[in-house]
């Protein structure tokens, strides 16, 4: 069905609305982690098994999602899934327990998995029917609805109370979910029922090699990411002594980093290649995460505010450096000899989907084990392989793929097909 100009427009600006919104509820409830350990009254070991377990949530919409949609059409997979977003967001501020908390955690991220696929479906149609690259703006859209929520939801945290923040928040979201979600392509107009991949069928197990090293560079770029999501919050306050308001300024500063970074991939992949601003990015984040966790903490006793300041540089250097890395290893997935592109992201990201649960359970018992200070070589080192593998294993990746893969989702598998 072919769309006028002006539908195509609102659908574009109904997708941007709705990416931002997701991104900004994604992000709310971070600089409340603290708070939120205290109130289920679990240990870093606990907390870690939690986050992680939780993640199985994501994987079972790929179960399902792509077949719903091939009935029923994307927008009203998107409208069902949003709404469950918000009901399982705002719920986190009841939990007063582990058990509690882990239920809640994973009905969200099967909310989010659910949505994300539905709406990055949507995406991809409308891209195919428009016949121009809009991706980008799409999850450009994602990053800075929570790079926005990280520093409202800082000041938030200073006078209302967890679970009024996460209501206010949700109704909000509820609102602004609907107005956009009505802009969508309806069902009629999406393709749904026209969109098949017809690829040679590859067993999971015997993808390429280079897959499998993409799968763990992949892997290794994007677990930084979701530490610093999952732990800043509680370093700026166990370690930095950080009020919530406060505490919530070098994630900010982070995440602003990165978005400015994957803003400008497109003017330097003109004189650089996307491989080796993935490399030098890896180690010199990696170099600038370590010393943020390592200079900043002694600066304390000395100046609170000024160890805030010196972690938030060291943290937007390190941000900065991450914004070409999965972008790369995107890219490289359209270059897997035997798979489709959309068969090497699935494959990709099902392992990282993995893989994040293992670590994630890692990284929580090294908080408790060694501490949260040292507990930060573990994503430091992740950065440092992810820029030695980007090197080496993502040189196939075009510019115009860089510029397409500016701003992938960090989080649940976006891309299920055929894997």
């Amino acid at each position: 069905m072919e769309l006028t100009k002006e539908r195509t427009k609102s659908a574009e600006f109904a997708l941007v609305a709705a990416f931002f919104i997701q991104g900004f509820l994604a992000i709310t409830y971070l600089p409340r982690i603290p708070e939120i350990i205290e109130q289920i009254d679990v240990s870093f070991a606990l907390w870690g098994l939690i986050i992680g377990l939780a993640g199985l949530g994501s994987l079972i919409p790929l179960l399902i999602t792509n077949r719903l949609v091939g009935k029923y059409g994307t927008r009203p997979i998107v409208r069902v899934s949003s709404l469950m977003i918000v009901v399982t967001t705002a719920s986190l501020g009841l939990a007063t327990n582990g058990w509690m908390y882990f239920a809640f955690h994973a009905a969200m991220m099967f909310s989010m998995s659910f949505f994300n696929i539905a709406v990055n479906a949507q995406s991809v149609m409308l891209q195919k029917k428009v016949k121009k690259v809009i991706l980008g703006k799409f999850h450009a859209a994602w990053s800075i609805g929570a790079g926005i929520s990280a520093a409202v939801s800082g000041i938030l945290a200073s006078f209302m109370s967890l679970q009024l923040h996460l209501v206010l928040v949700g109704l909000l979201a509820i609102v602004a979910f609907e107005v956009s979600i009505r802009s969508m392509l309806k069902p009629s107009e999406d393709g749904h029922r026209e969109e098949r991949q017809a690829a040679e069928k590859v067993p999971f197990f015997k993808s390429p090699n280079q897959l499998w090293l993409l799968a763990f560079g992949f892997f290794a770029g994007v677990f930084p990411e979701l530490v610093m999501m999952d732990w800043s919050a509680v370093f700026a306050k166990q370690v930095m002594l950080l009020n919530p308001t406060l505490g919530a300024i070098p994630f900010t500063a982070f995440t602003v980093a990165m978005i400015a970074g994957r803003l400008l991939i497109g003017r330097a992949t003109k004189n650089y290649h996307i491989s080796d601003l993935s490399k030098w990015g890896g180690i010199g984040g990696a170099v600038a995460m370590a010393l943020g966790v390592i200079v900043a903490p002694p600066l304390v006793p000395v100046s609170p505010i000024l160890a805030m300041i010196v972690l938030s540089l060291f943290w937007a250097v390190s941000g900065f450096g991450l914004a070409p890395m999965v972008p790369s290893f995107f890219g490289a997935a359209g270059h897997v000899k035997g798979l489709t592109t959309a068969q090497a992201l699935s494959r990709m990201s099902l392992v990282n989907a993995l893989a994040v649960i293992v670590a994630k359970i890692f990284m929580g018992a090294l908080a408790e084990g060694i501490g949260l200070v040292l507990a930060f070589v573990f994503p430091v080192a992740m950065m440092f392989i992810a820029g030695i593998l980007a090197g080496r294993v993502a040189k196939n990746s075009k510019r115009k793929e860089a510029v397409e893969n500016a701003f992938p989702l960090t989080g649940p598998i976006t891309v299920v097909d055929q894997l």
